[in-house]
């Protein structure tokens, strides 16, 4: 059994949800989170995850998004995780790139979420590009708000972020760039990383793995991700289903 820990279900080019989902299962991939990234998508992953068994939600606000979160955000975040599908504060972080927010925006609504996920006694998931210095500066800064756990979805960096990602709490999320040839940086960090602290997502309709590069991408992939990293690990698929499972289980509750 598999769980994608981290996809976009609700996307307008995954719209053929049903057989996703069928096909999804049929796959072996039992349970699902589907990611906000705003108010109003996080409502609409809500919604879709109460439709649906073996799917849950997460809630929060992207941090190319943060400028249009209103001064009453983190009221309506807390009461949409009053459903009981709620089951991580995410995607949050940083994004440096050009026409996002400033990054002093972006840390000011990262830190008022790791208070919030605090709170509700939440896991994080966080989102990273082009910042990670900084990322790593922040959650040290504020490690005390990391005591439930989280995940750096999508990974992508180097074993030494990796393993400063684990000293903090927290798990690694692998997917389809983990399968890419030109991603020897990512396949090091999954030899150094224990499997119990790896989750497995899709971050579908995005970053399809090998051999579906260039195509849209469903959680009906993530067997050839756990195939990938059973590889690197010089252990069975299975293992890692069987791991990664567990690890996701008991962070998110699911």
């Amino acid at each position: 059994m598999f769980v994608d820990t981290h996809c976009h279900l609700t996307d307008e080019k995954l719209s053929d949800s049903d057989n996703i989902l069928k096909r999804s299962h049929e796959m072996g991939v039992a349970k699902m989170i589907t990611s906000g990234f705003d108010l109003p998508s996080s409502i609409e992953a809500v919604r879709f995850a109460e439709k649906h068994e073996g799917m849950f939600a997460s809630i929060g606000i992207y941090p190319c998004e943060v400028d249009k979160a209103d001064e009453n955000y983190i009221e309506k975040l807390k009461a949409l995780a009053k459903n009981d599908k709620v089951v991580a504060i995410g995607e949050i972080g940083l994004e440096l790139r050009e026409n996002c927010p400033s990054f002093e925006r972006q840390k000011e609504v990262l830190i008022e979420q790791l208070k919030l996920a605090h709170e509700l006694k939440l896991p994080l998931v966080f989102h990273c590009r082009e910042a990670i210095g900084k990322m790593l500066e922040i959650l040290k800064e504020n490690k005390h708000l990391l005591e439930f756990g989280g995940t750096l979805h999508c990974f992508t960096e180097s074993k030494e972020v990796a393993k400063e990602i684990i000293k903090l709490g927290l798990h690694i999320s692998i997917g389809g760039v983990s399968t890419f040839k030109n991603a020897r940086h990512v396949q090091e960090a999954i030899e150094v990383v224990p499997l119990e602290k790896m989750l497995l997502e899709t971050d579908s309709p995005y970053l399809a793995p090998t051999p579906f590069r260039g195509q849209i991408n469903t959680p009906a992939f993530i067997p050839y991700i756990a195939e990938n990293i059973a590889k690197i690990k010089g252990v069975s698929t299975a293992e890692v289903g069987k791991i990664t499972t567990a690890n996701a289980t008991k962070l998110f509750k699911i």
